[in-house]
């Protein structure tokens, strides 16, 4: 895990560790070397929002963990960025992605999670191999010049990554998040629970409410601070993306230990942003994926996943401290968070503010604002260079 980590520039469990305290000692936390001001239309503006989902599409983007697709046939049907698709586990043991739409009129050919043998439609039973390919049509003789190869389930980029399978619907701007991502989530790890929520919030308001810990004290003082520290991250950048570490204050149990043997187990939580929209967090006692979906400017889609731990010292899984924790952090610090989401898109329409300003202290959003603003440039300026060429 150590040299998979090193290999995108992460430091190791011992110098995170040793960072923590170097903090913890000198009352200071990592700093971004710049501040940055969103102007509050970008949280507003219906072409600001379509462009952004148009980066996208346009981006490999995290769809399900792949313990949600463990065995041949299992499926994962949702959509991203409002278009329907549905990954699958084939015969191959590959994943494939198809437009959750089918070939005859167009219904939705999944729904859900679960596993099939085929997928077939409910409005006509067409019905499509796991490789997408149309397999039966229901009295055939009335499509006397059907061409089936024309009619097969139309694919999307699939990839698996790091326990993660991204999607790509479109030619991308660059391989973003999936070209740095890390060894996350083992074979060993199961889906325990998904659920969706819905929020009255732009996006990135959401995304933004987990990237630092300046906000702790002042907006979790009974859930998360009385355990962990206020204003004290380490913050590593790589590619689009970023880890954030929270240390619990338990982490000083530590110090008396060798550096090679210290553990971060239950000391640290490690949250890895995902750009542009999903977010891993190893917790105590389970690992969550977070998939911030964008359905309007002022609304958004929680897709959440929760699974096991990683298996320890062969060791099974505590499922009572499993469940204590999930439902700890889902009941908790999430609800928080989503409360102040929603209460800065209330606020938007007052006009208050016509930027937000992201300090030093917010390393990992100033991050990713950076590279979310790279990317529209370079989707306008396609667009742009598209429209002189036709003109």
């Amino acid at each position: 895990k150590t040299e998979a980590l090193a290999v995108h520039g992460l430091m190791s469990d011992a110098d995170v560790i040793q960072r923590v305290f170097d903090h913890i000692d000198n009352n200071t936390t990592d700093l971004a070397d710049r501040v940055w001001r969103e102007p509050v239309t970008s949280y507003l503006s219906d072409k600001n929002f379509a462009d952004e989902l148009e980066v996208f599409r346009r981006l490999p983007t995290v769809f399900c963990p792949s313990a949600a697709l463990p065995k041949t046939g299992s499926y994962v049907a949702r959509s991203a960025a409002g278009v329907p698709i549905v990954a699958v586990r084939g015969d191959d043991g590959r994943v494939r992605a198809f437009y959750n739409a089918c070939r005859h009129r167009g219904m939705m050919v999944a729904e859900g999670m679960g596993k099939v043998g085929a997928f077939v439609c409910r409005y006509h039973a067409w019905a499509y191999g796991l490789d997408g390919r149309l397999k039966n049509v229901p009295g055939d003789q009335g499509f006397p010049d059907l061409n089936r190869d024309a009619h097969n389930l139309i694919s999307v980029r699939a990839d698996e990554r790091g326990g993660l399978v991204f999607v790509t619907q479109k030619e991308p701007l660059s391989e973003g998040a999936m070209a740095a991502v890390p060894d996350l989530l083992s074979p060993d790890q199961e889906l325990f629970d998904f659920v969706q929520m819905h929020d009255p919030a732009n996006w990135k308001l959401v995304v933004e409410s987990a990237m630092e810990g300046y906000h702790i004290k002042a907006l979790h003082p009974k859930s998360f601070y009385p355990y962990g520290f206020d204003n004290l991250n380490v913050v590593e950048t790589y590619g689009p993306n970023s880890r954030l570490v929270f240390p619990f204050r338990r982490v000083e149990k530590l110090r008396d230990i060798a550096p090679e043997d210290r553990r971060p187990d239950g000391m640290l939580t490690y949250v890895y942003h995902l750009f542009p929209n999903a977010r891993v967090s190893m917790l105590s006692n389970h690992h969550q994926l977070i998939i911030i979906e964008p359905e309007a400017p002022d609304r958004v889609r929680w897709d959440f996943f929760r699974l096991t731990p990683p298996a320890r010292d062969g060791k099974p899984a505590d499922k009572a401290g499993i469940a204590k924790d999930a439902d700890f952090v889902k009941e908790t610090g999430l609800v928080e968070d989503r409360e102040a989401a929603c209460s800065i898109q209330a606020g938007l329409a007052t006009a208050a503010n016509t930027h937000f300003t992201f300090g030093r202290y917010e390393k990992s959003a100033v991050h990713f604002h950076e590279h979310l603003d790279a990317n529209l440039a370079q989707l306008r300026q396609g667009a742009y260079e598209d429209s002189r060429s036709e003109s």
